[in-house]
């Protein structure tokens, strides 16, 4: 072989492992890029809202009081 032709097949050994290269490091990207997504969509978990609200009577505490002047009420008239 001529001169020539060795150095159009080391220039074309040279394509040959840079395009080996090229595809390798595609390969190993995919690998990882899959990798990745592999768990699949989680849906986030979210808490409950707590609504607390008071539970008082629309009476205002006049309730107690009212009963307890009846009762007084009654037990003086059954007194006399």
């Amino acid at each position: 072989m001529g001169a020539l032709t060795l150095r159009i097949v080391r220039e074309k050994g040279r394509i040959l492992e840079d395009t080996m290269k090229k595809l390798a490091l595609a390969a190993v990207l995919t690998v990882v890029a899959t990798g990745a997504f592999a768990g699949g969509y989680v849906q986030p978990v979210i808490d409950p809202i707590i609504v607390v609200e008071d539970t008082s009577s629309s009476a205002g505490g006049i309730l107690v009081p009212i009963l307890a002047l009846i009762l007084i009420a009654a037990a003086v008239a059954a007194n006399n």
